[in-house]
């Protein structure tokens, strides 16, 4: 087959060098690094040149080499380790991040872990071996005690969402526990007794938290727990519409259903749209998600705040960076409910 030269196409050409553009300026390389690192001792004329010449090969200086050999060993970039950037919860939170880290001019890398701890820590050592400044980490491992070494070398660690195992760092928490307690006293509020519990891994501290929050809030109510409204371990959207299902079909179906998870509140109102019941049972969820206010009914839910989460871990790992060494601290950020419709429907009288 002949292959033909697409006169559109701009040939490939290498990145100009540091050498390319000394010999066209008529330098050494190190003006030209004092140029481009904005160092004295360069005559006007010979920056001049300089400039020229990188603008001419369109010269773009290595910026992670250029920072590891400065005195302060910064190379200007942080790392995000999230559970997942699909969803919602981390992408917003994930821009918070963002925000406050584009005011300092610094680059974030950033990756999922999706509940698995063996790429929590691949992430985690990619970054350190790139020599990240900080790092901002949701971690779903069961011991991050491997990133003490991190810590004594003197790179900061803030954690978000989940407080770290086996490690004394900052973090930035939502008040799960009394997020969930808030759901449930919300829809007992509207009259319902049957208060079905969907709940993500059993093995998230985050779900355990939510879980204790429903349990005491149903003891607080003089409700007594059953054991059949009761389902763990849902992690998508398929799982919870089939659960969701399973419990709605059941002799002693619940009137109300708390989903401690956006993407099981979503499977849940996938189950009771198919099901033609979203205006008859009750719905909760905890962590709001894009277009719940649009649908029929409009869901009501207990909003996080991942923004204020994404922000304040920023501005923490930042003070650390600017050499704060007090002790660790452990913020707590409330929740809110919002009632929307879905929460609010009352039991059908039997």
């Amino acid at each position: 087959m002949t292959e033909h030269a697409d006169p559109a196409i701009t040939p490939y050409r290498p990145r100009a060098t540091l050498r390319e553009v000394a010999a066209m300026a008529g330098v050494s390389m190190k003006t030209v690094s004092r140029v481009v690192n904005g160092e004295a001792g360069v005559t006007p004329q010979k920056v001049d040149a300089v400039r020229v010449a990188i603008s001419r090969l369109d010269y773009r200086p290595n910026v992670s080499a250029s920072a590891l050999r400065r005195s302060s060993g910064r190379t200007a970039a942080i790392g995000t380790v999230l559970e997942d950037l699909a969803n919602p919860f981390s992408s917003v939170l994930l821009r918070a991040v963002e925000d406050v880290a584009n005011e300092r001019r610094v680059l974030i890398l950033t990756g999922s872990v999706d509940e698995d701890q063996q790429r929590e820590r691949t992430l985690v050592r990619a970054f350190t071996e790139r020599r990240v400044d900080g790092l901002i980490i949701a971690p779903v491992g069961e011991d991050q005690g491997y990133l003490r070494a991190e810590m004594e070398a003197g790179t900061p660690l803030v954690f978000v969402d989940r407080q770290p195992q086996g490690l004394l760092a900052d973090c930035v928490l939502s008040d799960n526990e009394a997020g969930a307690r808030d759901a449930v006293h919300h829809l007992a509020d509207a009259g319902h007794r049957r208060i079905a519990y969907l709940g993500d891994l059993a093995l998230i501290p985050t779900a355990q938290q939510r879980f204790a929050g429903y349990q005491r809030a149903l003891l607080e109510r003089g409700l007594a727990p059953d054991p059949a409204h009761v389902v763990h371990d849902l992690h998508t959207v398929d799982d919870a519409a089939r659960a969701t299902a399973a419990l709605l079909g059941a002799a002693d179906a619940p009137t109300a259903l708390f989903a401690s998870q956006n993407l099981v509140t979503i499977g849940a109102i996938t189950a009771l749209q198919e099901l033609g019941l979203e205006h008859r049972v009750a719905l909760i969820g905890f962590d709001d998600f894009p277009l719940a206010d649009l649908l029929q009914p409009r869901v009501s839910v207990i909003a996080q705040d991942p923004a204020a989460m994404g922000r304040a871990a920023a501005e923490l790992l930042f003070q650390r960076l600017d050499g704060d060494r007090g002790r660790s601290r452990r913020l707590l950020l409330p929740t809110t409910t919002v009632p929307r419709g879905s929460g609010e429907i009352a039991p059908e009288a039997r």
